[in-house]
């Protein structure tokens, strides 16, 4: 792992959900994080969105068999394997859910980013997003899978109407929903000092993307602005789980591991 990459993760179940469906994970020899938003209702969002993130992991280990699985054009081996373990965790949800012995169908949204040296792999499915901070400015990196979104990017909703829509849960791409997926992947170049936010809609459904920038530009320490973040979202209403991934690159070395240990002792609570 990349001894100048800072982390700070925060998961909550919000003010209004009875259980949490996000999941987040890390795999740090891997310098890979993920989040993931499940569907479902009852224990079955959960279930999905834990097989998600537990299975991209997994399959990015496997480099040998994951890369062989994912082809497209002008990105590295990394990013193809990362959307290969994309395709293999959407897979695994619809097998699970055909084989479940119920008539309730699971889903997930994923996001996923993975280091590498001054480059970072993007891979994304629904709409769950990746924001990139830099000097001050905020950047959404990733497009919504959804309805509304769409209706936005055709002229045919404004961000008005597309916030005040009972549409909004309605997405058009998501792992589980069918046998195969199509995973949006990119690369990016980091440069020191970038912030990288990986969210689920439980963020960005409570906050603005301005309320967002300002946040991660004040707090110098990656875990402080995770449970700003989530602290803020439950405060204007916290309608659904929230989870945040702050993902930052430092100028300077800092104790990525001590980090890891850090989060593991909060998710234990």
């Amino acid at each position: 792992m990349n001894a100048q990459l800072e982390f700070g993760a925060c998961t909550d179940t919000g003010c209004v959900r009875e259980s949490n469906e996000d999941s987040l994970g890390v795999a740090p020899e891997l310098a890979l994080f993920i989040l993931s938003d499940g569907m479902g209702g009852l224990a079955f969002g959960e279930v999905a969105s834990r097989l998600a993130v537990e299975t991209v992991i997994r399959t990015c280990r496997q480099v040998d068999s994951a890369e062989q699985e994912y082809s497209a054009s002008g990105i590295s081996a990394e990013s193809r394997q990362l959307a290969s373990a994309i395709c293999a965790a959407n897979e695994n949800i619809y097998r699970t859910a055909q084989t479940s012995g119920t008539d309730h169908q699971m889903g997930a949204t994923i996001v996923a980013v993975r280091f590498m040296g001054e480059r970072m792999s993007l891979a994304h499915v629904g709409d769950s997003r990746a924001y990139r901070l830099r000097n001050g400015q905020i950047e959404q990196l990733t497009r919504d899978h959804s309805f509304v979104a769409e209706q936005m990017r055709q002229g045919r909703m404004t961000e008005q109407e597309a916030g005040q829509s009972g549409l909004q849960n309605v997405l058009l791409r998501a792992l589980g929903i069918g046998p195969d997926v199509e995973v949006d992947v990119t690369e990016e170049l980091i440069l020191d000092d970038d912030t990288i936010l990986l969210c689920s809609d439980g963020l960005t459904r409570e906050l603005t993307d301005a309320q967002i920038a300002a946040v991660l530009d004040d707090c110098h320490d990656a875990q402080d602005a995770a449970d700003q973040l989530v602290d803020m979202a439950k405060q204007a209403g916290g309608g659904d789980n929230i989870t945040v991934l702050v993902l930052r690159r430092a100028a300077k070395p800092v104790g990525a591991f001590a980090r890891i240990g850090k989060w593991l002792r909060q998710s234990g609570n």
